[in-house]
């Protein structure tokens, strides 16, 4: 599959020695339809379905990788209702080992509510031909800002968490298993009580399964799922379907 790296601002600022090389690299752009179930739509009123659009990327380079995307959200309801959101990512390997200095910043903004997230710390990358798995752990630096109250800055306890990847063929087609997943501990209870979460303890991420029907267009279906997180208490979850295209 031909790939090409996409800078696209998640090196957040960090510029890779003059020295790097370049190793490999991707870039996409996606059209994704997010399905929340029932069960999560009784639960928590507010949460509806809705289309995003997505523009994706990343790199490795001989001391590390990189990793981001921006999405614009909620495109069905028309410019008022739009919200935005960004993640990036950066890894920095710490000599021969698969240590890796690690940080990321996400941030989501809509007409009512905004957000940072933001995780110093340390990874390790598992790796081998065709699949990695990238556990990470760091301290956890929030920053909220709805309408309605006046928010939370400040440390808000830890974020753990991995990214995996398993590439395979099946049927002379090429397929691929992805999951991302974060686990927020120790809280801030000022947090807690402006955030609509309940426990000093969360969850998020996402299951998805991917089929990359030619070099340029990959179909996928997520499960995604939630815990104490994105402004509610208890268990969400919801089924993303995605259509790619691969620059």
């Amino acid at each position: 599959m031909k790939k090409i790296a996409i800078a696209a601002a998640v090196t957040m600022g960090l510029s890779a020695p003059a020295s790097a090389e370049y190793l490999y690299g991707f870039g996409n752009i996606s059209a994704n339809y997010l399905d929340w179930s029932k069960g999560t739509e009784q639960r928590a009123g507010h949460q509806e379905d809705f289309v995003y659009l997505e523009l994706e990327g990343g790199a490795g380079f001989t001391w590390g990788e990189i990793y981001g995307f921006f999405d614009v959200e909620n495109v069905q309801e028309g410019s008022d209702e739009l919200r935005t959101s960004y993640k990036g990512s950066v890894a920095y390997k710490l000599g021969e080992s698969g240590f890796r200095a690690y940080a990321q910043h996400y941030a989501t903004d809509g007409q009512f509510f905004s957000a940072s997230n933001t995780v110093l710390g340390g990874q390790y990358r598992f790796e081998g031909q065709g699949w990695f798995v990238a556990p990470w752990i760091g301290a956890h630096y929030t920053i909220t800002n709805p309408a309605w109250n006046n928010g939370f800055s400040d440390f808000n306890g830890g974020m753990a968490g991995w990214t995996a990847v398993y590439n395979f063929t099946a049927f002379d087609q090429n397929f691929w298993v992805s999951n991302w997943h974060e686990m927020e501990f120790g809280r801030d209870d000022d947090y807690l009580a402006v955030s609509g979460e309940s426990d000093d303890t969360s969850m998020n991420g996402a299951v998805g399964f991917w089929w990359n029907a030619t070099d340029a267009i990959t179909a996928g279906l997520q499960y995604r799922y939630a815990y104490n997180k994105l402004g509610t208490s208890g268990n969400q979850n919801a089924l993303i379907y995605s259509l790619r295209y691969n620059f």
